[in-house]
């Protein structure tokens, strides 16, 4: 069985990861790691848990920290990670990162994110980065060979996967791409805050970051990967009342192609993509379609009369965004069957 530790087991992605790791036939659970709610059982923090994982967790300088894992996942934010992933690898631990710490495979792409967000563009530890991949597995060969992974962010998952087929295929103008993106509350995290208090969101949305948000550095790395040239977007976050899933509104100017000729390429690239759905404009889609599974699925659409691509990208923001997706690299990680835990069909209503 694979040994885990989750560090920052007390938020979002902390529950997201080991609610999927207690339903996982290969895993288990470890060690529960968190700067918050220590001393008391996961259970207690999250009631749906009882009986299922009454782990206690433990602060950081518990010894039980310091010993040895087969995984450990970093439910932290930004330079957390980059201060112990060495020690964990040292240990025989893969990691899987879901900060920007990883996401960018040398220091100066390290730097230009950090400097796009205002954190010290200093890396901690500056070698990991020539070992490390970005974890969007329908883009990068993830496996066993990998010991550590920069897991993606939500938005940029959902737009990534959204574009990456037109991109690939050159059927787009790069710089005319609009990312208009809408995400749940719980993309926000678990910490109270005041612009997050129920009066001030519901019945109620906005848009956020507009000098600049984390995510768009990553989509421009990979989609100017694919693209082998320079991409640059325009991109708008906005916060709508729901509690989980994104839906990001895609566009660009086409070379020409037809509705028809852009859906064959786009079920094309993703063939071999267990976890990418792609419709038609005429299949009706929506969050619930998505919610609570490891699902994209992807509306392929072309507006003629402007010569202009249109897809609709949903996904879970703490699934296919955050805790599904990492689990699916865990999968990859070990040699295993990429959904293995992940396939299932989410709930309705």
């Amino acid at each position: 069985m694979i040994k885990a530790k989750i560090i920052g087991a007390g938020g979002y992605g902390g529950v997201g990861i080991t609610e999927l790791l207690l339903r996982h036939p290969e895993a288990e659970i470890g060690c529960l790691v968190s700067l918050s709610d220590t001393g008391r059982r996961m259970s207690e923090v999250f009631p749906h848990l009882r009986g299922f994982c009454d782990d206690v967790i433990v602060s950081p300088d518990d010894p039980k920290n310091k010993e040895a894992y087969d995984v450990v996942f970093f439910s932290t934010p930004d330079g957390v990670g980059m201060l112990s992933a060495e020690e964990e690898i040292a240990r025989g631990a893969k990691v899987i990162d879901y900060s920007g710490d990883f996401r960018f495979g040398s220091v100066e792409r390290y730097a230009e994110y950090a400097n796009f967000i205002g954190r010290d563009p200093i890396h901690k530890t500056p070698a990991l980065l020539n070992e490390t991949v970005y974890g969007l597995a329908e883009l990068h060969d993830i496996t066993s060979t990998q010991s550590i992974v920069g897991n993606p962010g939500c938005f940029a998952v959902s737009c990534i996967l959204g574009l990456a087929p037109a991109v690939d295929a050159g059927i787009i103008d790069t710089k005319s791409i609009i990312c208009d993106c809408k995400t749940g509350v719980s993309g926000a995290g678990k910490k109270p805050n005041a612009a997050f208090h129920y009066p001030n969101r519901y019945d109620n949305m906005n848009a956020y970051k507009l000098a600049g948000h984390q995510h768009v550095v990553e989509i421009e790395q990979e989609l100017g990967l694919l693209g082998d040239s320079d991409v640059q977007i325009t991109f708008t976050a906005q916060v709508v009342p729901v509690c989980r899933g994104i839906m990001s509104c895609l566009y660009a100017t086409l070379d020409g192609q037809t509705a028809d000729d852009v859906l064959e390429i786009y079920r094309e690239f993703n063939r071999d993509n267990q976890f990418v759905r792609i419709s038609d404009a005429k299949t009706p889609a929506s969050i619930a379609d998505v919610r609570g599974t490891n699902y994209c699925n992807l509306t392929v659409d072309v507006d003629q009369r402007n010569n202009r691509l249109r897809i609709i990208s949903h996904i879970d923001n703490l699934m296919k965004g955050q805790a599904g997706n990492a689990l699916q690299n865990m999968n990859l990680m070990f040699g295993l069957e990429a959904g293995m835990g992940l396939a299932n069909p989410g709930q309705y209503p």
